[in-house]
């Protein structure tokens, strides 16, 4: 076993080492520019059909492009917003939220390339279920020649599921609940079961159902939150902003508890740590966005990358400037009890409870939606009818997780996680020919028909 833990760790420093961080931003910095920084100029667009995605679309698909997203959202946000921002504040400096900031911009442009792809090239399953992601890009997109890229995402995630989004979230929610409310793991267990079965066995319009009520509630009552506590801080709150500008490009000196990092640090943490929290490029959010009912790739597209920014540029910021502004970050403490310490300082008595609650329900909804990217994996190597059975294992190995000694499972998640990036970033370079010449029709269509309709007559 000591053998085997040596051998996953060793594969996991290179997966999530500079040449895979360099990789992801490269994908990302080439599809933005090709895109001629579209997603970023065009965020309001996103938000207008955001909006109007709430309703069905005139389009096939199974669930609202606004559920689609919350979908996505609610396995994206999650304790990577809390502990992966304190994480990377502690190891790199504040400087690590700039680069966090960089990875989500260049982000937007690959989550928006995969949810073009993901509706481009979806197809039916034999339960008349609309199904895509990577595996089905690369297969539709690529040909035969390809399709063993697609299989092996499609492994990847299968197992990086049950670790990253069933066993290490259910254990989160289980010691938190312990450490504050002195809850036993075994019941948090059973519970998380319990909700957790009601949800997931209804499929994905139920998942989509549940995501679009408590992904807003949840985001939003931790954004208010967390600009209270930020309120309380206004007079470090320059401070706070200029340390992260500053140290995004000079080493941090050691202060306190902390004990110092280089440029380098805060680079690689904050883009480590940037690119955990939003996914973008892994390949798991345009498995949701597929079953969209959308007028056409480029429409969900826009709403997708929106993901990405609500994720890192508003959640995180928010942590981020939240644990800068309080001071906190040169106390030696690390990843959530890091955050909790921040609230907890600012709001006495209450913030270290909220942190509590929140990592709570972002770790429950995350389980919800890797449950639907793990089951669309295994439907894509074994076929739909294994997904009842599927859906039941899942719900059992909550309880293990919320119970067990996870350290070997959660490197073993951690490096297939990054392992899923690999066959997705190889094909949104070889299909990025295909989200240029979609999204140029789509602009140029739109361009017209509004130019049309400016000259009609009143």
């Amino acid at each position: 076993m000591e053998t085997l833990n040596s051998i996953v760790g060793a594969v996991n420093a290179v997966v999530w080492g500079p040449l895979m961080l360099v990789l992801i931003l490269g994908v990302g910095l080439f599809l933005q520019v090709g895109l001629k920084l579209m997603p970023i100029l065009r965020i309001g667009t996103g938000f207008s059909l955001l909006f109007k995605g709430r309703s069905p679309e005139d389009g096939e698909g199974q669930i609202t492009p606004f559920n689609a997203l919350m979908t996505a959202l609610s396995a994206t946000i999650g304790t990577g917003n809390i502990a992966g921002v304190a994480t990377a504040v502690f190891l790199g400096g504040p400087g690590a939220l700039f680069w966090m900031w960089i990875t989500a911009l260049v982000g937007m442009a690959t989550k928006y390339s995969e949810a073009v792809c993901a509706v481009k090239f979806r197809e039916q399953d034999s339960q008349g279920n609309f199904v895509g992601g990577p595996m089905y890009y690369i297969k539709n997109g690529l040909g035969e020649n390809w399709k063993w890229l697609g299989v092996a995402f499609a492994l990847f995630g299968s197992i990086a599921a049950f670790g990253i989004g069933n066993g290490v979230q259910a254990n989160g929610v289980a010691q938190v609940l312990e450490t504050n409310f002195g809850f036993n793991p075994s019941i948090t267990g059973v519970v998380l079961m319990v909700l957790t079965g009601a949800v997931v066995l209804g499929g994905i319009t139920r998942i989509g159902a549940v995501a679009g009520a408590l992904v807003p509630f949840m985001a939003v009552s931790y954004i208010a939150a967390g600009l209270i506590v930020l309120l309380i801080n206004a007079d470090q709150l320059g401070s706070a902003l200029g340390l992260v500008f500053t140290h995004a490009f000079t080493p941090s000196a050691a202060e306190g508890g902390f004990a110092g990092a280089a440029v380098w640090a805060a680079i690689r943490f904050g883009v480590a740590r940037g690119v955990f929290s939003n996914e973008a490029g892994l390949g798991s959010a345009p498995i949701a966005h597929a079953a969209a009912e959308t007028k056409g790739p480029v429409n969900q597209g826009l709403i997708a990358m929106l993901g990405t920014f609500i994720d890192t540029i508003i959640v995180c910021s928010i942590t981020g400037l939240a644990i800068i502004a309080s001071g906190v970050w040169t106390s030696g403490e690390s990843g959530a009890a890091l955050t909790s310490l921040a609230f907890e300082t600012s709001l006495p008595g209450f913030g270290g409870y909220l942190i509590a609650i929140a990592l709570s329900i972002f770790a429950f909804t995350t389980i919800l939606g890797w449950s639907y990217y793990g089951e669309k994996c295994v439907g894509y190597l074994l076929g739909a009818k294994v997904l009842i059975g599927y859906r039941i294992l899942w719900i059992v190995a909550i309880y293990f997780g919320a119970t067990a000694d996870l350290g070997f499972i959660w490197l073993l998640a951690d490096t297939l996680n990054a392992m899923m990036a690999i066959p997705n970033l190889i094909a949104l370079i070889l299909l990025s020919p295909v989200v240029f010449a979609v999204t140029k029709e789509f602009f140029a269509t739109k361009g017209q028909s509004e130019e049309r309709t400016s000259r009609s007559p009143q």
